[in-house]
């Protein structure tokens, strides 16, 4: 069953508390979309920085084979290998630039769908209590010994001092 992944965003200038529906819940696993149109996948999840390193590395990898002449059929593999990976990652890339952006992470959910996912974390959220105040620590008196500590002071485990075991 699916992971999802809960994050808020800062709240806006006229927000003390960001708004519930912003929230965006982020799937782990397989991305299928992402590998197969890696670029539109960054462009459609606004991931602009994650769509530069794509870019410039599928560039370099692409000269760089150019350059030791591979053929084509290795190129393709490649390629598809990188898709693959990229498929991987992209719940850790949103993730990752959700945290760029200073957004919070709440918790995870576990449910089948997003629509699930969201019933089941907003209902868990709404039950949590605000925070009570703990009560003090409870004091206790320092022990008070009187005079030198003698020979029939155990520390252990042990009964009295020299007695078998």
């Amino acid at each position: 069953m699916p992971t999802y992944t809960v994050h808020e965003p800062r709240p806006r200038k006229s927000e003390s508390v960001a708004n519930p529906e912003r929230f965006v819940f982020v799937r782990d696993g397989f991305h299928f979309w992402a590998f197969v149109l890696p670029p539109l996948w960054f462009v459609a999840k606004r991931l602009w920085l994650a769509l530069i390193v794509y870019v410039v590395i599928s560039v370099a990898i692409e000269f760089g084979m150019a350059f030791a002449k591979v053929p084509g059929g290795w190129r393709l593999v490649v390629e598809l290998m990188l898709s693959i990976v990229i498929g991987f990652e992209a719940a850790t890339i949103q993730r990752w630039t959700l945290q760029r952006r200073q957004w919070k992470t709440l918790g995870f959910v576990v449910a089948e769908n997003e629509e699930l996912a969201e019933r089941r974390f907003f209902a868990a959220w709404g039950q949590t209590a605000p925070a009570t105040p703990a009560a003090p620590a409870p004091v206790y008196a320092a022990p008070v010994r009187r005079g030198p500590p003698t020979s029939s002071d155990v520390i252990g485990l042990f009964p009295e001092p020299g007695a078998s075991r």
